[in-house]
């Protein structure tokens, strides 16, 4: 379905581009990446998810007291004048073009979750694979707030995809059990990099979106 997808899984979910400045979390923004056919979770990346799967911690939600977007800071600076939003943009995108501030301007995408090819970056909406809410409510909140902008902001895992504006606000706080992707043909991957956001940062999971998580894993090829 697109480069970003193709990166994460082949490359251990560590994602490269070819620009010279550094964000903040390691990976350099991107001019010139191009969308590429989404061969579906790897056999190795779907194993190690089982296997994470079974190491997350169950948990209860714990309050939403003292939550605000605001304490999970973004989107920050990552270089060449981008902020975390348009370097998400021109990586996921095909023929992306931007201004001298780095805004982007024209572009091409496919979002994965509707399966629909969107030409206007206003349409489209950066989405946390783990939303900042869920990301509180399952251990962030007794994180430091610069902590939480790296999680916000994170470029190297599989956190951060350009979708239409409609999934993502469809999709709001909620985890796997209250929502899925529409096109079904991506709920493997989502749940191998909903997973491993999960494992990097050593959040919860409540026993509901284990048991959907475990449900999407069996979309995965055998």
């Amino acid at each position: 379905m697109r480069r970003w997808f193709l990166v994460a899984l082949a490359a251990g979910l560590a994602f490269t581009a070819g620009c010279t400045a550094k964000s903040p979390t390691g990976a350099p923004p991107s001019a010139t990446s191009s969308a590429q056919t989404q061969p579906g979770a790897a056999p190795a990346d779907v194993a190690r998810a089982r296997t994470e799967l079974g190491t997350l911690k169950v948990i209860a939600w714990a309050p939403m007291k003292g939550y605000t977007r605001e304490r999970f800071k973004h989107w920050t600076a990552q270089g060449e004048s981008c902020d975390t939003r348009e370097f998400v943009l021109r990586r996921e995108g095909e023929d992306v073009k931007t201004d001298k501030a780095c805004k982007v301007i024209s572009g091409r995408w496919r979002s994965v979750y509707d399966d629909k090819v969107v030409t206007g970056p206003g349409e489209l909406d950066i989405d946390h694979t783990v939303p900042l809410a869920n990301a509180w409510r399952t251990g962030a909140a007794d994180w430091t707030d610069e902590r939480r902008s790296e999680f916000a902001n994170d470029t190297r895992n599989p956190q951060l995809i350009a979708v239409t504006a409609a999934t993502n606000r469809s999709k709001g706080d909620q985890d796997p059990s209250q929502w899925k992707p529409p096109a079904t043909g991506v709920w493997c991957t989502y749940a191998v990099h909903w997973i491993r956001v999960k494992a990097v940062y050593a959040l919860g999971v409540t026993e509901a979106e284990r048991g959907a998580l475990k449900d999407m894993l069996g979309h995965c090829p055998k």
